[in-house]
């Protein structure tokens, strides 16, 4: 019983560190660029924009199919980045859980 009692209060606090791990996570930034630097764009939590930087060179007429791949691959490395950042948040929560498959339970990184 004393084995059970234990494992439940290992489950308690390692839920407690997933739930901080998440509300962490929403708080987390990164930022992504592309073209040198002349587009940016900064993320938040889930994958929120917050901020879209373009240079003025590229505010080109005619140009917009350059002005959007730019766009699009700094959003790229925004969420890559973002995402890295996460997912080690939640492989520090999970401690020795980490990429263990509990049925029942999500995938712990």
């Amino acid at each position: 019983m004393k084995d059970l009692n234990a494992l439940m209060q290992q489950a308690q606090q390692m839920q407690q560190r997933l739930q901080d791990a998440q509300a962490r996570m929403a708080d987390t930034t990164a930022e992504g660029s592309a073209g040198g630097g002349l587009v940016s764009i900064a993320l938040k939590g889930p994958g929120d924009i917050t901020r879209v930087t373009i240079d003025n060179s590229l505010m080109v007429p005619g140009d917009n199919e350059i002005l959007a791949d730019l766009i699009q691959a700094a959003h790229a490395d925004a969420k890559r980045r973002l995402d890295a950042v996460n997912a080690e948040l939640m492989r520090e929560a999970a401690g020795p859980m980490a990429g263990m498959n509990i049925p029942g339970m999500p995938k712990l990184f």
